[in-house]
């Protein structure tokens, strides 16, 4: 059977990107599917096709989730994750999962060791293992001036839209650790960019 213009085979025309936004405004439903779809162009995972000649509605879809955000609705995590693919900022949409217990893994830049990175609820630390126990330094946050490019632009949302815990957590995730193992300091946003930013087409 012969497949529409702008559709894939076994992906209903219904769920393609422009419907989908103009559902989004009134549809919580439509705006996480979207948001999926556009996570998924983080490379060659055969849905780019779902994007071909779709940056209209990339760019309508990103006034969408801004308008959305600003009234403070609940479950902002998952409409900021969708801002974020948007954005194109891929890795930091796998990231973010609202820092209640995220967990990180870096390798320290010094002494390769690698190292886990907690925000949330556990604390908001670096540990490596030691025996039986974990070696652990606090992190250290940046200040909102301190802040640069992304993780400036994140944090400035989320004060905005009254998300405190995404924005402590943003300050964190962009701030700097220290190694337990060999007391080297190094930031957190820039060594994990390195290891999981996607090759896009």
């Amino acid at each position: 059977m012969a497949t529409r213009p702008g559709t894939r085979p076994g992906v209903p025309g219904r769920f393609r990107l422009p419907h989908l936004v103009r559902l989004a405004p009134r549809s919580a439903g439509a705006r996480a599917l979207a948001g999926k779809t556009l996570e998924r162009a983080a490379g060659r995972h055969g849905c780019d096709d779902l994007l071909a000649d779709r940056a209209d509605a990339v760019r309508e879809f990103r006034d969408v989730l801004d308008r959305h955000l600003r009234s403070r609705p609940a479950g902002c995590p998952v409409c900021f994750r969708a801002l974020l693919a948007a954005e194109e900022e891929y890795h930091w949409t796998n990231v973010l999962e609202g820092f209640t217990d995220d967990v990180h893994h870096v390798d320290c830049p010094h002494c390769g060791t690698g190292v886990m990175i907690v925000i949330g609820g556990f604390g908001r630390c670096s540990q490596v293992p030691h025996g039986n126990e974990e070696i652990r330094r606090d992190l250290r946050p940046a200040t909102a001036d301190e802040l640069t490019g992304t993780g400036r632009w994140m944090h400035r949302i989320t004060v905005r839209d009254g998300q405190e815990t995404l924005a402590d957590g943003i300050a964190h995730l962009f701030g700097k650790a220290e190694c337990p193992r060999c007391a080297g300091v190094f930031g957190i946003a820039d060594e994990y960019t390195a290891a999981n930013r996607p090759v896009t087409r």
